[in-house]
């Protein structure tokens, strides 16, 4: 039997779930890309999946559909023999105060973000493999309150108690359950719609005096994912370079 191990990384082509995907390959994984539309990006985080030393398939798929959710796992267990980690990195960003939301946004917001992860926290309930591991993604705003965030931090927090309630569930089956919240850092979207002022200002929030990069968070994910994670659990880790 193989002891290649295989990950299923839903928002892989881009960003965070990108940099978690090659360094899941950096560490001999195989690994399915899933993606929301932009191929292309997915065909080159393939490449640099392969480049690292691993394995990948891409897959398109919206998190929030049962459908497609399953076809990713599917792909894992078809192309690679199973699922041993998962890592829910798709999502997307609304940014208004509470008095000025568009509720349309809000919706949208909270399916990709709150429906997508309780359905792949369903899926990999299902599916994961003894000694296998669950890692969602928060944001560090969940406990930093930052104006504007409303939306985005309140969904976070909804992933941050689903996943915790989650690793109890998951007593017996020899599988961990973790969240990551990044604090602020240098993803696409991220900077979107930021001024030069703003993204200095939030660099020096941390002790650190930096933002974050997607390495940064991709280490962290694949440590949790890793058995020499496998000892933390129902946790959530914010990384974020120490703000408080």
């Amino acid at each position: 039997m193989s002891s290649e191990r295989v990950a299923v990384v839903s928002g892989g082509s881009r960003g965070i779930g990108r940099a978690i995907a090659e360094a899941l390959g950096g560490q001999g994984y195989a690994v399915v890309v899933g993606y929301a539309s932009a191929a292309d990006a997915a065909a080159e985080a393939v490449d640099a999946v392969t480049a690292a030393g691993g394995r990948a398939v891409a897959v398109r798929a919206d998190v929030a559909d049962e459908a497609d959710a399953a076809a990713m796992f599917d792909a894992a267990e078809r192309e690679f023999g199973g699922v041993d980690v998962v890592v829910n990195s798709a999502g997307r960003m609304a940014l208004s105060p509470v008095a000025d939301l568009d509720l349309a946004d809000l919706d949208a917001l909270y399916r990709t973000n709150v429906r997508g992860s309780f359905v792949m926290a369903r899926e990999a309930a299902r599916r994961v493999r003894p000694g296998g591991a669950v890692v969602t993604l928060s944001t560090s705003v969940v406990g930093l309150r930052f104006p504007g965030y409303a939306a985005y931090a309140s969904g976070k927090a909804a992933v941050e108690t689903m996943t915790q309630i989650l690793a109890q569930e998951l007593r017996g089956k020899d599988v961990t359950a973790n969240v990551v919240a990044p604090g602020p850092t240098a993803t696409d979207l991220f900077l979107d719609g930021k001024d030069q002022a703003v993204v200095d200002h939030l660099a020096k929030q941390p002790p650190l005096e930096r933002l974050g990069t997607p390495g940064d968070i991709a280490e962290v994910v694949a440590f949790l994912a890793s058995p020499a994670g496998h000892w933390v659990n129902g946790q959530v880790v914010r990384a974020n370079g120490g703000i408080v």
